[in-house]
């Protein structure tokens, strides 16, 4: 089993920056694709970002394009999500997902891994 864990959330002002971190642990395999997707209050679950396990292949929501950027350091099986220039509509519970492949990590409810999600609250 595999066990992700987030950390980096937290209330920031619009216009402002929050860092997420994410550490996949226990049975890892390799290569493994990790992501990012947020829960609005009373929405669907919904993709952020992904990235591949060598970091050659990198999708964005067009809601965050330009204004967030995933990044991975595999050897410490971590990936992150640096938001700036942050909205209110950005408030959301984040989670970090893993799967074998970036296509099945960006499918959503048939993602295999998923962390805890942590909450990123940003007030106008």
């Amino acid at each position: 089993q595999v066990q992700l864990v987030e950390s980096g959330g937290g209330l920031v002002q619009a216009g402002g920056s929050v860092r997420l971190s994410c550490v996949a642990s226990g049975r890892t395999f390799s290569p493994f694709a990790m992501g990012w997707f947020r829960q609005a209050p009373g929405k669907d679950r919904e993709f952020v970002a992904a990235i591949s396990w060598s970091a050659d292949i990198i999708y964005y929501a067009d809601s965050v394009k330009g204004r967030f950027t995933i990044s991975r350091d595999t050897a410490r099986n971590r990936q992150y999500l640096q938001m700036n220039s942050l909205k209110p509509e950005d408030t959301a519970v984040y989670y970090c997902a893993a799967d074998k492949t970036i296509e099945a990590t960006m499918a959503g409810a048939r993602v295999s891994y998923w962390g805890q999600g942590t909450q990123v609250t940003v007030s106008s």
